[in-house]
């Protein structure tokens, strides 16, 4: 009977220790093992043992993870407010300086993030904010990455997603944009009056010089505006075209 009890007492010992002993590390983890408040190694992915209640096991996720970044409102360089916000994306390289050197790497990434976008927002201009948004990403992603760079924590891009313009900026961008669109168009119309009388001048210069081509382009005209049957066209006769008929009937 005291055997039984010996028994059972292992067999309830085992199943109680064993949850704390035996650890299963995913293949996208790495586990920080810590024995008695002090580190002492990297766990890889698979089965680990660790000594309960002695150990204990942190695990780092090492997938690359998107982190969006909060609407912040921000003032820039030419005093325009907007509000911008963006998103993160970060790996964790270095799984024992993302325990040991911060307490929570995903909260301090995503705060530095933001001071980081007002800070380099209110330095630029709206334009440049709205057309070099490339050089603006590239910008972030150097400053976040030099200042997480501690922690084991590698930054690969930060992306501004979305800038939110006041009512009163945006109908002054949209006049802007009209305005632009009608100097354009007001351009390319002088162009085509200059270059169309550069080639009447050249085409009065040849018709000068033959009169029966006066003449055929008159008769051109004629029939160009005698399309429609509906209207009643009156053009003078020129005397020439007659002159030999006044002079036929003269002699007769």
């Amino acid at each position: 009977m005291e055997y039984l009890w010996i028994i059972a007492a292992l067999v309830l010992l085992i199943l109680f220790v064993m949850p704390a002993a035996v650890k299963v590390i995913a293949q996208y983890e790495r586990g920080i093992v810590l024995r008695l408040g002090r580190f002492i190694g990297l766990r890889e992915p698979g089965l680990r043992i660790i000594i309960p209640f002695i150990d204990k096991m942190y695990r780092v996720d090492t997938r690359t993870i998107t982190m969006d970044v909060p609407e912040q409102e921000v003032i820039t360089r030419d005093n325009v407010t907007v509000r911008v916000n963006a998103v993160v994306y970060l790996r964790v390289i270095n799984p024992e300086d993302a325990v040991l050197e911060v307490a929570d790497y995903i909260r301090a990434t995503s705060l530095i993030a933001q001071t980081t976008l007002r800070s380099v927002l209110g330095q630029s201009e709206l334009d440049e904010l709205l057309a070099e948004r490339d050089k603006i990403n590239e910008t972030l992603q150097r400053i976040v990455d030099e200042q997480t760079d501690p922690w084991g924590v590698k930054v690969s891009a930060v992306e501004v997603k979305d800038v939110t313009l006041p009512d009163s900026m945006q109908r002054a961008m949209a006049a802007q944009a009209e305005a632009e669109r009608e100097k354009r168009a007001k351009i390319v119309h002088a162009e085509g009056e200059l270059e169309a009388s550069a080639k009447l001048a050249q085409a009065a210069s040849v018709i000068s010089k033959e009169p029966a081509a006066l003449q055929l382009r008159y008769l051109g005209t004629l029939t160009e505006i005698a399309t429609e049957r509906t209207n009643m066209v009156i053009f003078p006769l020129p005397v020439d075209l007659i002159s030999a008929f006044m002079e036929k009937i003269k002699k007769d």
